[in-house]
């Protein structure tokens, strides 16, 4: 498919114009919004801006796609997880890759890898949806360890998860001593609407311990497709859901902070993003929202204004018809 960058200006320019200039371009393939209030998908939250500017591109002989988590870097960078085991250091602000370095299991063998946290000492925790598996990764890319995992979450038929669809999201808690992983889907025999989220202790010692485990109802048939930690504790959740010849639906939540009132996580609509503003944004297939991708890793960056900011990417599976795109918003949590 030949590259969208000029058409997607084009459109972000032409939408601007219609909206008596509350947007402006910003870089290739992106928009932004002057008055994040105008540009609201909900009272919690807007859109501030979106970029497809690493849409099917590649960086040091590396395709710069399958983005499924992010986490806060160091120095102003964004660390950005590519499904087909590839970890890239973005610039945060403008998003332009600064460097990639590739991971491996065991045996070498590459994974399918979905969620990511980095550790105080700038080494790496990532999360498999294969075994599955959370695996500790040095600065550079070698692997120090794993962590264990309970056997009924491991996926069929040595345990009760679904193929693909078992630890999708990874988070630290605030403080660094708590981790959290998030499952997509229910496990065998659990209600269709009940996913679990496990969490390990880090001990004196550095490593990690099986801690407490929390369930999670979703919405009717969407999965979990990310969590992180908001600054006081609580859990923003992506869930996310796909629907052929209707598009994607992707909601945000937040649910209460694991430890405080049980072990059942309550929570509560902060958005559904086909309620955001498109900005120009255009889609290869149908979408109740041309904004719309699958979008599957999210971070916590900043705050400005007393909200947070996030920033959301999509997976593109490698799919002419799907788009890595970043979303940034700002959400009253």
């Amino acid at each position: 498919m030949r590259p969208r960058t000029l058409r997607t200006v084009l459109a972000a320019l032409t939408a601007s114009l219609a909206a008596a200039g509350c947007l402006t371009a910003a870089g290739p393939a992106t928009a932004q919004g002057r008055h994040p209030a105008a540009n609201a998908c909900s009272p919690s939250v807007s859109l501030t801006g979106f970029s497809d500017a690493l849409d099917k591109t590649t960086y040091d002989g590396t395709y710069v796609g399958n983005l499924s988590a992010l986490a806060p870097g160091r120095r102003g960078s964004v660390a950005a997880l590519s499904d087909r085991s590839s970890l890239f250091r973005l610039d945060a602000r403008t998003l332009e890759p600064r460097g990639v370095i590739p991971l491996a299991d065991e045996n070498g063998a590459a994974l399918d890898a979905e969620g990511l946290v980095t550790d105080r000492d700038g080494t790496h925790l990532v999360s498999s949806e294969t075994e599955p598996s959370v695996r500790r990764y040095s600065r550079t890319g070698e692997l120090l360890g794993r962590l264990p995992v309970p056997d009924d979450l491991r996926t069929a038929p040595d345990g009760r998860a679904r193929v693909n669809g078992s630890l999708e999201g990874l988070t630290f808690l605030p403080g660094g001593r708590t981790l959290l992983a998030s499952m997509e889907y229910p496990l065998a025999g659990d209600p269709a609407d009940l996913v679990r989220f496990q969490t390990w202790q880090r001990t004196r010692h550095g490593d990690f311990r099986l801690g407490a485990r929390y369930t999670y109802r979703t919405d009717p048939g969407l999965g979990v497709s990310e969590v992180t930690a908001t600054p006081d504790g609580r859990l923003l959740v992506l869930e996310r859901g796909f629907t052929s010849g209707v598009g994607n639906t992707v909601r945000l939540h937040l649910a209460d902070r694991p430890g405080r009132g049980g072990t059942v996580l309550r929570k509560r609509l902060l958005a559904d993003l086909a309620d955001c503003p498109s900005l120009g944004a255009t889609a290869e297939q149908p979408q109740p929202n041309p904004l719309l991708d699958n979008f599957e890793g999210m971070a916590v960056t900043g705050r400005s204004g007393g909200r947070l900011e996030v920033l959301i990417v999509s997976d593109d599976n490698r799919n002419d018809v799907q788009t890595t795109r970043f979303l940034r918003l700002r959400v009253r949590a």
